[in-house]
C-alpha cells in the first residue's frame, strides 16, 4: 500500500533469486572405440570433431552404438568425421516483460542520485523521499529501516557492504550514516560533506562518499570520526563511484563530464579520461578482465565507452541513442546492462567485446535512473521517477570462457 511503500503485483509466479536451485548438469563420459576402421587424417576437421566429442553427453554404450554406426557408412570414404557436425547452442531467449513489479512512491526522479542496491543476503534497500525500506526478495516482507524526516533530511543514495550486514545511507543535507540491517540500528552519522551525498562505494571496511560538494572523502567506519581521505578531482557533483574487483582501484563519474580513477593510496587520480561530453554517473568494473573499465554518459554523450586502465588508454565506444544512467556487468557471462533515459527509457543487454545488442526491455514511463543484481547473478532490479521497480530476468549463468593468456592479451591479471 501507499502507507508501507511497496505493493506487489507478480506475474509469472515466486521469486528466489538468492535460492540454490541448479539444473541438471551434463557429465563427461569416456568415448569406447574399435579397431574395425582407422580414418585418414587428410581433410578431417579436428576443431569440430574435439567440439562434438565433448559437448554431446550420451551413455558409454550409445557412443559405441554411434561409431559403429558411423564407421559402417564412412566404408570406402575418404573420412566418417565429415559427416559429425558440432551441436548449434540454442540461443538464450530474454523475456521482455519483468517477472516481479513492485509500487515505489516517492522514488525521485534525479539523474544524479542512486537509490536502489541489492544487497549479497537478497535484501534489497530502496530509498524512497525521507525513508528507507528493505524488501527482503525470498519472503516479500518489508522493514523500514529508517525514517530522516524528523532531522529534516531525505536519502539521496543507499549502499550495501558485501557481506550485506551494513547500509550506508546519503543524505540531503551531507550526512553518511551505517545502519545495522539486522537489527534496524544506526551505528554512525558521519560528517564531512557540506552538500547531499549522492554516490556511495564500499571496498572492505573502507567506504566513499561523493557528494555535490565535489569532493570524494573515504572512511574506515572502525576508525573514530574525522580519520577520512579527501580526494578532489572533480569540478562539479559527483554521481557515480565505483571500486574495481581487486579493490586497488576507485573509479569516480562526476557532472563535470569527467572520468577519474583513483589507486588506494593517493590523493590526486592517477587516470582522467575527459571523451564523455555529458555527465558520468554509470560506471562498472569487469569481472572478467583485469582493468577493463565501463562508463557511460549523459543526455549529450548517449556513448558506451570501455578503458583499459593498465594502459591508460581507450578501447571502443557506442552510440546507445539515449541518455545512459546505469550499467552492470554480468557475474557470469561477458555481457553487461545499460539503463537509459532521455529519450527511450529503455534497457538494454550487450556482449563484450562485440558489442552487439542481445535485448532490449521496456516497461518504464521515466527515466531508468537506478540498477542493482541479484545476489545469484540472474536477475537485475530497475528502478524510475515513474515511481515502480521491475524486476527482469536478463543474466544466465553459463561461465563466460576463460581469458586468453597470450602475453598480447592486455587484460592478462598481473600481480
Amino acid at each position: 500500500t501507499r502507507q508501507t511503500g511497496v505493493k506487489i503485483q507478480m506475474t509469472n509466479g515466486g521469486f528466489c533469486p538468492g535460492g540454490q536451485c541448479v539444473g541438471a548438469a551434463c557429465s563427461p563420459l569416456s568415448v569406447r572405440s574399435g579397431d574395425r576402421y582407422i580414418p585418414t587424417r587428410a581433410g578431417s576437421n579436428w576443431s569440430i570433431n574435439f567440439h562434438y566429442a565433448n559437448e554431446n553427453c550420451h551413455s558409454p554404450s550409445q557412443n559405441h552404438k554411434a561409431k559403429d554406426a558411423s564407421t559402417e557408412s564412412g566404408k570406402g570414404q575418404r573420412s566418417p568425421f565429415s559427416l559429425l557436425r558440432s551441436p548449434r547452442k540454442p540461443a538464450r531467449k530474454i523475456s521482455k516483460i519483468p517477472f516481479k513489479v513492485l509500487d515505489a512512491p516517492e522514488l525521485q526522479d534525479d539523474f544524479y542520485l542512486n537509490l536502489v542496491d541489492w544487497s549479497a543476503g537478497n535484501l534489497l534497500s530502496v530509498g524512497l523521499g525521507a525513508c528507507v525500506y528493505l524488501w527482503s526478495a525470498c519472503t516479500s516482507q518489508v522493514t523500514r529501516l529508517c525514517d530522516l524526516s524528523v532531522d529534516g533530511d531525505s536519502v539521496t543514495s543507499v549502499c550495501w557492504n558485501e557481506r550485506g550486514s551494513l547500509v550506508a545511507v546519503g543524505t540531503h543535507k551531507g550526512y553518511v550514516q551505517i545502519w545495522d540491517a539486522a537489527g534496524g540500528r544506526k551505528l554512525s552519522s558521519l560528517e564531512g560533506h557540506s552538500a547531499r551525498v549522492g554516490a556511495l562505494a564500499w571496498n572492505g571496511e573502507q567506504l566513499s562518499s561523493g557528494s555535490r560538494d565535489r569532493v570524494i572523502l573515504q572512511r574506515d567506519v572502525r576508525s573514530p570520526p574525522g580519520a577520512e581521505r579527501r580526494l578532489q578531482g572533480h569540478r562539479q557533483e559527483v554521481c557515480g563511484l565505483k571500486w574495481s574487483p581487486d579493490h586497488q582501484h576507485l573509479a569516480s563519474g562526476g557532472n563535470d563530464n569527467k572520468l577519474l580513477v583513483w589507486n588506494s593510496s593517493s590523493l590526486l587520480p592517477m587516470q582522467q579520461y575527459s571523451d564523455h561530453l555529458a555527465a558520468v554517473k554509470a560506471i562498472a568494473w569487469s569481472p572478467h578482465q583485469h582493468g577493463l573499465l565501463a562508463s557511460g554518459g549523459g543526455t549529450a554523450d548517449r556513448c558506451l565507452r570501455f578503458w583499459n586502465t593498465l594502459t591508460g588508454q581507450p578501447l571502443q565506444s557506442t552510440d546507445t541513442g539515449s541518455q545512459v544512467c546505469n550499467l552492470a556487468w554480468s557475474k557470469h557471462a561477458n555481457e553487461l546492462v545499460s539503463t537509459h533515459g532521455y529519450s527511450q527509457n529503455q534497457i538494454l543487454v550487450w556482449k563484450y567485446p562485440s558489442l552487439t545488442q542481445v535485448a532490449k526491455l521496456t516497461g518504464h514511463s521515466y527515466r531508468v535512473l537506478y540498477l542493482a543484481v541479484s545476489p545469484d547473478g540472474e536477475a537485475i532490479v530497475t528502478g524510475a521517477g515513474d515511481e515502480t521497480l521491475r524486476f527482469w530476468n536478463v543474466f544466465s549463468k553459463t561461465r563466460c570462457t576463460k581469458e586468453s593468456k597470450s602475453v598480447l592479451n592486455l587484460f592478462t591479471r598481473i600481480r
